[in-house]
């Protein structure tokens, strides 16, 4: 399995972006793809979760009503749609996929055994 994230940038507080993950490989084992993210100089954090199999959507508190994930079944991609940008927003935003994480650790970045490369996103004005 591979996973290519992409879609970092800057933008302007307020602004809006989108990051998309494309998989390859045996996605059909995915339980749970997600999106983390770590700024500089401080610990990876979970940002948001989409359960692969009935597309149930879980949010970190910090970005729920601005962050959206969804999928485009057809081409194994996962999207997170991050609007009302914030500067606190600044990360290198990654994704992973898990074929074993339960839902109570799925904001766990030890669970994840795939992930992509980091895109950058830069919120400021």
């Amino acid at each position: 399995v591979q996973l290519q994230a992409y879609g970092g940038g800057a933008v302007q507080p307020g602004g809006s972006l989108r990051l998309s993950c494309a998989a390859s490989g045996r996605t059909s084992s995915f339980r749970y793809m997600t999106w983390f993210r770590q700024a500089s100089g401080k610990d990876r954090e979970f940002v948001g979760s989409l359960k692969w199999s009935g597309g149930n959507t879980y949010y970190a508190d910090s970005v729920k009503g601005r962050f959206t994930i969804s999928r485009n079944n057809a081409k194994d991609t996962m999207y997170l749609d991050m609007s009302a940008l914030r500067s606190e927003d600044t990360a290198l935003y990654y994704c992973a996929g898990s074929s074993s994480v339960i839902l109570s650790n799925i904001e766990s970045q030890f669970a994840y055994a795939y992930w992509g490369q980091g895109t950058q996103v830069t919120v400021s004005s």
